[in-house]
């Protein structure tokens, strides 16, 4: 196992990562990326749990959704059947997360979003803007945009759809779904593809 976690987590985070899945008994699976999520945790038809975590994450992304998962793992023996992200789950969390919480895991730039997030975690990290750009090093994949940085009225591409940017409504973009004419509303850290940005 540790050979596998240090392709995936920090160096410093292995021997406590370690300790967690070894305590919890955790059947740990990684798995190709999923466009609706980052890692799951379920109840296999023969009784075994299993959390998996897509490969494609960074090293702190990746422990931050394996620590995630593990809590939803924790809370379920814990409390039995509860709400998946309710307060049983987040005090679960908040106390697995806490040790990870330092600068030779994660580095200075993450560690405030991180702490910030920790006080009242949601059922994704995407959810909080700024902790989901600090996770990726303030930089969209290569290729991409975050949805903020392109100009207002130019045309992208999200999941092989074209889309065109329009004003940003609180704290998402309206977007109008060129083929069906659908107006939908994108968080401003979701990274598309530019494909014209001269309208």
């Amino acid at each position: 196992m540790k050979e596998t976690l240090k392709k995936y987590i920090p160096e410093k985070a292995i021997p406590l990562v370690e300790y967690l899945i070894n305590e919890h008994n955790i059947n740990l699976k990684i798995v190709n990326q999923r466009q609706t999520k980052h890692g799951d945790f379920r109840k296999l038809a023969n009784g075994k749990m299993q959390i998996t975590v897509n490969n494609n994450l960074n090293e702190y992304q990746f422990l931050l959704t394996l620590i995630h998962e593990i809590a939803h793992h924790v809370a379920h023996v814990k409390f039995g059947r509860v709400q998946p992200h309710g307060k049983e789950w987040k005090t679960v969390f908040q106390h697995l997360m806490l040790p990870f919480l330092q600068p030779e895991i994660y580095p200075k730039e993450i560690v405030p979003f991180l702490a910030k997030y920790l006080k009242n975690p949601k059922a994704s990290t995407d959810a909080d803007v700024k902790l989901s750009l600090a996770l990726r090093g303030f930089k969209a994949e290569t290729g991409k945009n975050f949805i903020f940085e392109i100009p207002n009225g130019s045309v992208f591409q999200f999941k092989n759809k074209l889309y065109k940017r329009g004003p940003k409504r609180r704290t998402r973009y309206e977007c109008l779904q060129i083929q069906t004419k659908r107006v939908y509303l994108f968080n401003q850290n979701v990274e598309v593809i530019l494909i014209d940005n001269s309208i």
